[in-house]
Formats: C-alpha cells, structure tokens, sequence
C-alpha cells in the first residue's frame, strides 16, 4: 500500500510536465571554454559527463534543470538561422545548471556547431546567442543503469551514490536502502544534488538499494529497480545494474500549452 501512495505523489508531481515532449521557443548560447566544471557541471557527473553525453552537453535554466532532477535528461535543439543552421540540430544531455536569464541552454561548443550548417561552424560561433527551438527526447545509452559509490563516502557511517546511464523519457525520483538480510528498518536516502543520493544511517553487510524511476507526463507509470550492493562496496565503484531503461510515456501534447505540433 505505501508503495501505491509513493506512486501516486509521484504522478502528480509529473503530470505538471504533461507537454514535455512538445516544442519550446527559446535561446541558445554556448561555453566558450568546455572542461570538467561545464561538462561536469552541477550534476556532479565529472568526467563521466563527457563519456555520456559524447561532447553534446549542455547547463538548462532552473526550470529544466529542476533542482536536479533534471540531470541526465536529453533534449533535440535547433537553431532557427535559416542562413547558417541546418534544419536537424542536435542532441544535447543536461549535465549543468544555467543561471543565465538569457538564454534557456548553454551548449557545449561540439553541439552548438553540430547545428550549422557545412562550413558555417565559426561564424555561428560568432553569433554567441541564437534563437532556438527544443523539446525532449529519450536517451539511448548501450550501458545498464549503473550506481557509482560517490568517493567522499565513508564506510560504515555515511554512503553517497550516484545514478549513472539513466535512459528512456524519465525521471528518478526516490531511493530506498535497507539490508539486503531484511534486518532493521529501511529509509529513503536524501538527494545530495543532481544524480547523487545519500545517507547518515548505512545498513551492514549487502544493502539493498530499490530506485524509483517514473516515465510519466500523462500516465505516471513506475519503475521499481531493486539491485544489492555487495557488503564490499568500494569508494569510485560502479556497479552495474542489469537494467537498460528505455521507457518511454505516451504524449497527450495540449496545443495551447505546446504552441506547435509536436516534432515527429
């Protein structure tokens, strides 16, 4: 029953984001320098941000970036320069938050110019600030959900995790860590920031971590993944998963809220 209810809450907090997958008007601009504190960023990916995204990372406004809960998310941007952008985009994986009121996203310098056309790359460079269009998109990973233990764990008073490899349209929303021997109580663990979760109270020997990940806009559909992590667990490990998330919620887009079809 408790279940049901943590499902419940969970849909209404995101059927708010019902048109999520529709287009949205906005501005784009890009890092003049990319390195670990941008393709890293807020989310705390560090280097592993760059592996995931391939260099098409981007920072998100706060609304998008949503206190975190939007780290991982995968987005389709194009410019709308008719004279210098082609009419694809490209893919971006929000790995940093952008305070910048100006523009919505700040693109990694591979996935600004990934939107030019041949050889317009350096003079849409130039431009700094571009009119765009974005909706998103599902990420496709060939890697398993994956727990990473967070190196500033310390054993046994305090774990930090992190979500690695979050695929499909969705969201992680809670973490629940218990012993894996059904001995004591279980809790949920505390978001630290972005894709870390933490706890003061860490069970002894294999501990088991059940995430919760919801694909719903409309449906407010649950994942359960339930994983054990070995009694041995190491700081900087990562631990695989054995599940690739590609689920997907189906779009009910209300045309008022969108301002434009969804992209097909």
């Amino acid at each position: 029953m408790a279940w049901f209810f943590t499902v419940l809450l969970l849909f209404i907090a995101s059927f708010a984001n019902a048109c999520d997958r529709c287009i949205f008007q906005s501005k784009a601009a890009h890092y003049y320098e990319d390195a670990p504190t941008s393709y890293g960023g807020a989310c705390g990916y560090g280097n592993l941000g760059l592996e995931m995204s391939q260099g098409y990372f981007a920072a998100a406004v706060p609304s998008l970036f949503r206190e975190g809960m939007g780290c991982g998310a995968c987005y389709q941007v194009r410019c709308k320069n008719a004279t210098l952008c082609n009419t694809m985009g490209t893919k971006v994986t929000l790995t940093d938050k952008n305070s910048d009121n100006r523009t919505d996203f700040v693109l990694s310098k591979k996935a600004f110019t990934a939107m030019a056309l041949k050889g317009k790359s350096q003079e849409l460079l130039k431009t700094g600030i571009v009119d765009m269009e974005y909706k998103r998109i599902p990420c496709e990973y060939n890697k398993n959900l994956s727990i990473q233990v967070v190196e500033w764990s310390h054993k046994p008073y305090y774990l930090a995790i992190k979500l690695l490899y979050q695929g499909g349209q969705t969201d992680i929303t809670a973490v629940y860590i218990a012993a894996q021997d059904g001995s004591g109580e279980g809790r949920y663990m505390k978001r630290n920031y972005g894709p870390i979760w933490e706890t003061n109270n860490v069970p002894g020997g294999a501990i088991k971590l059940v995430v919760i990940v919801v694909s719903g806009y409309n449906n407010g559909r649950g994942i359960v993944i339930d994983y054990a992590l070995p009694a041995g667990w190491k700081n900087g490990d990562i631990y695989d998963t054995g599940i690739q998330i590609k689920d997907i919620a189906s779009e009910y887009c209300n045309p008022w809220r969108c301002g434009e079809e969804p992209w097909k």
